[in-house]
């Protein structure tokens, strides 16, 4: 039983109105049956194509990537170069929520002039970091404390990470990288000596009962000499490589957080253009790591979010409730009254840092962004760490392809040009703080602790503290803990879930594959709902998961997955 949870409901689905079916649905579903009687695509050939580089994920990571491959190659001469990005969503950005501080140390490297009067295709949506607030927070009152130096943001921008990855798609294409929205890499593809070849995209017109429609068609393969895996936190092709080529043999187990994230248009009165503000404690217990942020930029538009860590010990506790009660707190609620939310989504952090990163490079590839964990968890920012790792990851892919005709490649460069990079440095001098909240002290603790770190310190200390085995394991039993109720939703500042998830402007086709799947319903119902009494209904940001009554179930309950209808 854990409490990893993606927020991942966003599969494609693409229809394509080419595609001529040469056989209805029931003699194509009995043609492709394997010996059990079961439809087995497998049988179906898939088309390939061979290419340099193939990217998955086609998020800051991922576009930085490819953008410097494509810089590299145009300035060798090379404009046959191929690189391509894979990205499940629709559009790119649209699984990216707004809002978001930039450190503009990567993109500043990569494009110079992306902010520049000079450049007609600059980027127009960044809003100057201005005045910064930093708060404990109890119930009814908001405590000045002083901001850590790893949080001041002068110089920085406030921007809309989705206008931003969008903008970066046009500059890559402008250098010629094929992007291909609306295709989800599925699968990973070996060479015969077990290096990774490339990947498979997944199938299209396959029913919720796992048969083919009369739209079936088979993915993709695309063969590359250097496949670049940037999906993000917890990807499923990523998980498989590590374990594949034991890349966590020398680093400590993940730990994850989850962040839920509103954007509002509030009245111009209350609008500050620029302010940044960051709060803990309240609505979260003292033994659970978290914080909350609101920033405000473009035109009266305001973004604010918590951050929970996942090793939270209370089963009971809503990370979704917990959010929608933060709002109601003074220091939010005054700005938030008058307005309107726009849009909601939510998302899973890697949260472990330096102890967590794992070996990058695999025989074939590597790992770029949060995919690794990049993310500087008490800065709050990993848009800039992301980018670097995709910018050095493209720089030893390039060099590498340069000095090998053919076979595998390894990106040896890759593992050394990080552990020599600022991204190493940063990770290094906050890599005890994070954990410093797993004490007996716990939030209090941490803080003191971190205090020590940020203004004396500064990462030089003789020691690293170790995370926690597992988030997992960090959860009581609901017996032991104090049941949490949560106060219904006024419909104004807080909202009920499935309204929420109205707002993220995802939307699924309805006969299409669950992509999360139960290996036993009943077993995993019978371990889990004595112990925590339904964890997987209150981790869930998106209503996902799901215990309703059944009287013909052990314990009276049955466990189901909620997919659109």
């Amino acid at each position: 039983m854990g409490l990893v949870f993606l927020f991942d409901c966003c599969e494609p689905g693409t229809e394509f109105e080419s595609f001529t079916p040469v056989l209805g649905t029931q003699s194509l579903s009995r043609k492709l049956t394997n010996e059990n009687g079961h439809f087995d695509p497998r049988q179906v050939e898939r088309e390939s194509d061979e290419v340099d580089v193939c990217i998955v994920g086609g998020g800051p990571a991922g576009l930085a990537a490819a953008i410097r491959l494509k810089q590299l190659a145009n300035e060798a001469g090379n404009e046959e170069f191929r690189v391509i990005l894979l990205e499940k969503a629709g559009e790119l950005g649209a699984h990216i929520l707004s809002g978001n501080v930039l450190q503009p140390t990567a993109i500043n490297e990569l494009l110079p002039d992306w902010l520049s009067e000079d450049n007609p295709s600059r980027f127009e949506g960044a809003t100057p970091a201005g005045e910064e607030k930093m708060r404990i927070l109890t119930q009814n009152s908001a405590i000045p404390i002083p901001m850590p130096p790893q949080m001041h943001n002068h110089g920085n921008y406030i921007i809309s990470l989705n206008e931003l990855t969008k903008w970066l798609g046009e500059r890559a294409e402008e250098l010629g990288v094929e992007v291909y929205p609306g295709f989800a890499a599925s699968e990973l593809v070996y060479r015969p000596d077990g290096s990774v070849l490339g990947v498979a995209t997944n199938d299209l017109g396959v029913g919720r009962d796992g048969n083919a429609k009369d739209n079936f068609e088979r993915g993709m393969e695309f063969h590359a000499r250097v496949t670049l895996l940037g999906e993000g936190c917890h990807g499923s092709l990523t998980k498989q490589v590590i374990k594949k080529y034991d890349l966590r043999r020398d680093s400590q187990p993940q730990t994850y957080g989850i962040g839920l994230k509103e954007v509002w248009e509030i009245q111009p009165e209350k609008f500050n253009r620029g302010e940044i503000v960051h709060s803990m404690g309240y609505p979260l217990p003292a033994d659970t790591y978290g914080g909350a942020f609101m920033y405000h930029f473009g035109e009266n538009m305001v973004t604010l979010g918590l951050v929970v860590g996942l090793d939270y010990p209370n089963p009971w506790l809503s990370p979704y409730g917990e959010f929608q009660k933060m709002k109601h707190h003074p220091l939010f609620k005054e700005v938030l009254e008058g307005g309107k939310c726009i849009s909601y989504g939510a998302r899973a952090l890697n949260e472990g840092g330096y102890q967590s990163i794992p070996k990058c490079a695999f025989p074939g590839g590597a790992l770029i962004g949060d995919t690794a964990g990049f993310l500087n968890v008490p800065k709050i920012k990993g848009t800039h760490t992301a980018m670097k790792s995709g910018m050095l990851a493209a720089e030893s892919t390039f060099s590498a392809l340069q000095n090998t005709d053919e076979g595998t490649v390894f990106l040896f460069d890759y593992e050394e040009a990080l552990r020599k990079s600022s991204i190493w440095k940063e990770l290094y001098e906050v890599r005890n703080m994070r954990p410093s909240f797993n004490t007996p002290l716990g939030l209090y603790g941490g803080i003191m602790y971190s205090g020590l770190e940020a203004f004396f310190l500064k990462g030089k200390a003789p020691w690293t503290f170790k995370h926690h085995s597992t988030d997992a394991a960090a959860t009581k039993l609901a017996s032991e803990c104090e049941k949490i109720e949560y106060p219904k939703p006024d419909g104004v500042i807080s909202f009920d879930i499935l309204t929420s998830v109205s707002r993220t402007g995802t939307n699924h086709e309805e006969d299409q594959p669950v992509h999360l799947q139960v290996e036993d319903w009943d077993k995993h119902k019978d371990i889990a709902w004595p112990r925590y009494q339904g964890v997987e209904n209150r981790f869930c940001p998106a209503g996902v998961y799901e215990y309703v009554e059944d009287s013909t179930k052990e314990h009276g309950v049955r466990f189901q997955i909620n997919s659109q209808k």
